[in-house]
């Protein structure tokens, strides 16, 4: 019977906490849902934590749970208001958007300050049904963590039609070289070798793979490479 009456209580306390928790949610405002910016993020797990809390342990009260949610999204609420009257308060609690690659090359230092790693950002390109970094002119990570892209003049999305063009290759690369490893079956499915990889290097005079950070050949054996000490002009800052 203790156990029923336990199992009765917890049936309760979630059924009276989820509405709560909806019209909290509702409360601090659409964005908090679809955008998740660091501080709205903090704000969710803070509500998970809480309502997880109320749930496993029938020791706390349930009353304190309720109050810390309402607390919580009026919190969010007015620190969501102060964010829009005060630019200063948003960046300090808000990431700031940061470019990881220009005309085609990537901005180390850039990734290693936000902690993004090559495969980040090449699979993020993929999501944009991106597969060649060399079309790309600009590539920033937003302050909710999203990639946003803006392909070069060239390659801007034209419908073939308009320029009667049929049955152009897709644009699309493949990694041979990642922060100065050569990935030599790549080559292989690709008709290539390694001695063809350093004549190509070699042309750009480039003559150790180990200062390459990113390197990908297309459809026409084109090379493009990214060295890790690479002089990139860096575009001016963008803030938000």
């Amino acid at each position: 019977m203790e156990l029923v009456k336990e199992l009765l209580i917890l049936l309760l306390r979630i059924i009276t906490i989820l509405p709560l928790i909806l019209m909290v949610t509702l409360f601090m405002g659409r964005r908090s849902i679809g955008e998740l910016p660091v501080f709205d993020f903090l704000i969710l797990i803070s509500l998970a934590a809480v309502v997880g809390a109320d749930i496993a342990d029938p020791d706390i009260g349930h009353i304190h749970t309720a109050v810390a949610i309402i607390l919580i999204g009026i919190v969010q609420k007015l620190v969501s208001r102060w964010k829009i009257r005060n630019r200063k308060i948003g960046k300090l609690i808000t990431f700031e958007p940061t470019v990881v690659i220009t005309d085609g090359k990537f901005i180390i230092e850039n990734m290693k300050k936000i902690q993004y790693s090559i495969d980040n950002v090449l699979m993020m390109l993929r999501e944009k049904d991106i597969f060649d970094i060399s079309i790309v002119k600009m590539a920033i990570i937003e302050a909710n963590g999203n990639l946003s892209v803006l392909k070069k003049p060239s390659k801007a999305s034209i419908a073939m039609e308009d320029l009667n063009i049929y049955n152009k290759q897709p644009d699309i690369a493949y990694p041979v070289i990642m922060e100065g490893e050569l990935y030599t079956d790549v080559l292989k499915d690709l008709g290539l070798d390694e001695i063809w990889v350093r004549q190509e290097l070699k042309g750009m005079n480039i003559t150790d793979i180990d200062t390459v950070f990113f390197a990908s050949v297309d459809y026409e054996n084109n090379l493009h490479v990214s060295l890790k000490k690479e002089i990139v002009k860096k575009p001016p800052r963008l803030s938000h």
